[in-house]
């Protein structure tokens, strides 16, 4: 892969004929390496139809929530207790707890 925009070389030139050698030596650079390049073999795998959805905040209960009303399994992972983010601070916004419970 060559990305001409990463590698400056029309920004930082002020001679275009020198911008425009530099990106055709990056795309022969690319192209060589391409061609060095070995066929990933091809593997049959079992395919499990679930969804893992990281995070259980409001955004992530929501997804799962989304995900789960199809009939797809999920797994939500949490790195914390409890799940819910910064809903449980929301308390000050909603004095009655409604939100946070």
């Amino acid at each position: 892969m060559v990305n001409l925009r990463e590698q400056v070389s029309f920004v930082h030139s002020k001679d275009p004929k020198a911008a425009t050698e530099k990106a055709i030596q990056l795309m022969k650079g690319g192209i060589a390496r391409a061609n060095q390049m070995e066929d990933v073999p091809i593997k049959e795998m079992d395919v499990y139809k679930s969804v893992m959805v990281i995070g259980g905040g409001i955004g992530g209960i929501s997804a799962a929530l989304g995900v789960a009303n199809t009939g797809t399994p999920v797994y939500l992972i949490e790195s914390s207790p409890s799940i819910g983010g910064k809903m449980a601070q929301l308390d000050r916004v909603f004095p009655t707890d409604d939100c946070a419970i």
